[in-house]
């Protein structure tokens, strides 16, 4: 497996920084050029590939207007057809939806989906209109970057132990020193990302070779459920990453106080233009609403909330050889019930990082990730299978009289999810509705017939062989 590792430039001398933005500028435009041509239906219908493309532009002379090195064209030209094609995928997976909708004969559905991984969609008028639907013509909006081939490129160590990497300008045998924060060398095909006077040196190695390959895994079979104030919780009781919910909610609330004051000196500025004092609305959209300072706080913000999740599923993986835990890349439809700070807060792409870290280190260091279906493990008592009510981080069984830790019957619903028989990974939420309310109905008929006079609650539950009336 590969992962990417990212070094970043340590105090970058600004005429440097400078030249690497105005060749990414100048790579934009290739990047613009490939998406113009090849983002849509219509290019994707001629069937050029990167390298045709490239003998074409080199043959008509395009590539002379590009204003850069042949390799440095080249390589963008190659990494904006990738992105095309990705793009192009993307779409695909729900052209493949609209057809298991569509159809359930399995002859019609394997003529269409051959035709859809073959290319040939555009002679099936519903194909067609399906990929108009989904595959909207693309548009480049990237200007900040620069992809350098393994081969272009050198790295040296400088007698006060730094390390530099030298990649090639716009000028031929002229290339650009940029000193490193570490001490490993970048290896393979480098993409530099130029962010607020930084450059971001991203890079792919082997996963084997990281630290974390080498360390042990546990022995245990443990489910986990991944929330907001912690960033997991197994079923043994145990929280981890308990400094998450701190982390984006300290965030979120500072985003929403520096936006509000954003948004009144941006009405201040439109007023002025409005009157006609462009010299203050200049000033204030140049020294008061640039990008760079919230740029780069977001990046560190992600970055330790990133090493937070990391941390805890390392935790994980040290007590664990089998990792249980919720599928969430498909999500439920409904009404939000929070309120705006809430919703505001409940950032969704931590649970796309921490899908991410329980993937890539039990990958790496030898422990086994189960998926299973995330539907209603928050809304069933896990000792009864019925559901209850939950409030803040108490889940209420009505029909035990039991108050669990919410995230601890979550985790262990997930654990016992994934020995369930009757409920798959990708079966229903309003399937695995009714099947856990059969089940309880099963456990109810079971009772002895009750006489004429009505029964308590407590009988009830006396009665149940699965219930206790205890309370926490």
């Amino acid at each position: 497996m590969k992962v990417t590792q990212i070094a970043y430039s340590l105090r970058l001398n600004p005429g440097k920084y400078g030249a690497l933005v105005e060749q990414a500028r100048r790579l934009g435009r290739v990047r613009s050029e490939v998406w113009q041509s090849f983002g849509s239906i219509a290019g994707v219908g001629s069937g050029l590939r990167d390298r045709q493309l490239r003998d074409r532009w080199l043959a008509d002379g395009t590539h002379l207007q590009f204003g850069v090195l042949a390799n440095a064209w080249k390589e963008t030209v190659r990494d904006a057809t990738a992105d095309i094609a990705a793009n192009l995928e993307a779409a695909k997976v729900e052209v493949r939806r609209a057809i298991s909708r569509r159809t359930d004969d399995p002859v019609q559905r394997k003529r269409m989906l051959a035709a859809l991984q073959a290319e040939r969609w555009a002679q099936d008028p519903f194909l067609a209109r399906q990929m108009r639907k989904h595959w909207k013509r693309g548009r480049n909006r990237t200007h900040d970057q620069i992809v350098v081939r393994a081969d272009n490129y050198n790295t040296v160590v400088d007698g006060r132990g730094r390390l530099w990497l030298a990649v090639p300008g716009l000028q031929r045998r002229k290339m650009v020193r940029i000193p490193l924060s570490t001490n490993v060398a970048p290896t393979g095909t480098l993409r530099l990302i130029l962010r607020g006077g930084r450059v971001e040196v991203h890079y792919q190695i082997d996963a084997s070779q990281l630290r974390s390959s080498q360390r042990p895994c546990g022995d245990r079979r443990i489910g986990v459920d991944k929330g907001y104030t912690e960033a997991l919780t197994d079923s043994d009781g145990q929280p981890y990453g308990v400094r998450l919910g701190e982390l984006l909610t300290a965030e979120s609330d500072r985003l929403k106080e520096r936006n509000r004051r954003r948004a009144k000196l941006r009405s201040t500025a439109n007023t002025a233009a409005r009157r006609g004092d462009h010299a203050k609305a200049h000033r204030i959209r140049s020294n008061n609403l640039g990008t760079v300072k919230r740029d780069r706080q977001a990046a560190r913000h992600r970055a330790r909330v990133r090493t937070e999740i990391f941390t805890a599923v390392h935790r994980v993986v040290d007590k664990a050889a089998t990792v249980v835990a919720e599928d969430l890349t498909k999500r439920f439809a409904g009404r939000k019930t929070f309120g705006r700070n809430m919703n505001r807060r409940l950032a969704v792409w931590t649970m796309g990082v921490t899908a991410e870290a329980l993937r890539n280190v039990s990958e790496r260091r030898g422990s086994v990730l189960v998926p299973v279906n995330a539907a209603y493990t928050s809304q069933a008592c896990h000792r009864c299978g019925r559901f209850g009510r939950r409030s803040g981080d108490r889940f209420h069984c009505t029909w035990c009289g039991v108050v669990w830790q919410a995230d601890v019957n979550a985790a262990i619903n997930i654990l016992q999810r994934a020995g369930d028989p009757d409920i798959a990974l990708h079966t229903p939420h309003h399937r695995v509705k009714q099947i856990l309310q059969d089940r309880t109905d099963r456990h109810r008929t079971r009772l002895p017939v009750q006489d004429s006079s009505p029964a308590t609650t407590a009988e009830r539950r006396a009665n149940h062989p699965n219930c206790s009336a205890t309370s926490s």
